[in-house]
């Protein structure tokens, strides 16, 4: 037999398939864990740890199990091939590290970019954003919200709560025209949306016991709005999808879908210092125009009580998106001003009825008269 000769990039040997006495030159090739190679164009691979060796002097004859084909080599290169396993396999896990430190570099460049990147960035690019981009934004933002949160059919509450929002926003310069409408929705809220729209959920209403206390939450989203607040919340979640459509392929969309489907309006959250300027700004609205600004801090502490209580699942998800309540209550009762109603008697009443939900018994008697 002709001993096996080294090549650039394999080892000759003589293959025997099992069937035939016929031996066929082959050239193997070591990886870390196999040997490959490739007789009459299908490619063998035999792993390194099931390989059965037979010593015939100056050759060694290799076994596949369950196969009757062996594999003829010299035994010194098969004495090679054993000692340069080691080698190899070191190469290997050196590659392995060098591709797990890449991607912990990686993820670790996302992770900056999400939690520092992005935030630190909103607020400029929140004010150098143009007005008419904004209220784009918002009203594709207020599409897809309408198509799971209705608008309340009571005109009257609707056509009192539009008239709020317009007086609210005493600047008729303002960049942006304040819209206030009621929404059907299982949930405890009120939201702003890029470029003026304001959304109060039923349940909402429902729970407020006065007109102070709706009008300071108005107010208070409405405060959102001039201050930009409400697009720093888009450009975070934009900034967040952008990052996790190039996590898993730039292009598809999935970032921005997730944005919307996982949340959608309620992902836009506030930092506690925004929450704090826009507490200070709603009142400030309110005493602008004459009315009450004492609304905010019993509504806040009736919210906290609840949520203690057992209707905790009713008012989690404004607790959610405004933490801090009891503090930020104490500090609206410091800073609040008596004034006037925000509402008529008749708006009151409409409004309370906008979501078709009856008002409570005895209601009229917390309306300062």
């Amino acid at each position: 037999m002709r001993s096996a000769s080294r090549q650039s990039d394999g080892v000759q040997a003589r293959f025997n398939d099992g069937l035939t006495t016929a031996a066929h030159a082959v050239e193997i090739v070591l990886a870390a864990d196999a040997i490959h190679f490739t007789h009459e164009g299908e490619a063998q691979n035999w792993p390194l740890d099931a390989v059965e060796v037979e010593p015939l002097g100056p050759t060694v004859r290799l076994g596949h199990p369950g196969d009757a084909a062996r594999l003829v080599v010299s035994a010194e290169v098969w004495r090679e091939i054993c000692s340069a396993r080691p080698a190899i396999e070191q190469r290997r896990r050196r590659r392995a590290s060098a591709l797990v430190g890449g991607l912990t570099a990686i993820a670790a460049l996302a992770a900056g970019l999400i939690f520092v990147g992005v935030p630190l960035a909103a607020g400029p690019l929140a004010r150098a954003t143009p007005p008419e981009l904004e209220a784009q934004i918002g009203g594709n933002l207020e599409a897809q919200i309408g198509l799971a949160l209705p608008t309340c059919t009571g005109a009257a509450g609707q056509a009192a709560l539009s008239k709020f929002g317009q007086r609210l926003q005493q600047d008729p310069h303002a960049t942006f025209r304040l819209r206030v409408r009621a929404v059907d929705a299982p949930m405890v809220n009120a939201f702003a949306l890029p470029g003026g729209a304001i959304l109060v959920t039923g349940d909402l209403i429902r729970m407020a016991e006065t007109p102070d206390e709706l009008s300071s939450v108005i107010a208070h989203e409405a405060a959102h709005v001039e201050l930009r607040h409400v697009m720093q919340g888009v450009w975070r979640s934009f900034g967040f999808g952008v990052v996790l459509d190039a996590l898993v392929g730039g292009g598809t969309g999935a970032g921005q879908q997730a944005v919307l489907l996982f949340g959608s309006f309620t992902s836009l959250r506030y930092t506690r210092q925004a929450e704090v300027e826009a507490d200070r700004r709603g009142q400030a609205l309110l005493q602008a125009q004459g009315y009450s600004s004492q609304g905010m801090a019993s509504f806040f502490e009736r919210l906290a009580a609840k949520h203690e209580g057992a209707d905790a699942r009713m008012v989690k998800e404004l607790i959610s998106s405004h933490p801090d309540t009891l503090r930020r209550a104490r500090a609206s009762r410091a800073h609040g001003r008596p004034g006037l109603p925000a509402f008529s008697v008749a708006d009151w009443a409409a409004i309370k009825a906008v979501c078709k939900i009856p008002p409570k018994k005895g209601f009229l008697a917390h309306f300062p008269r």
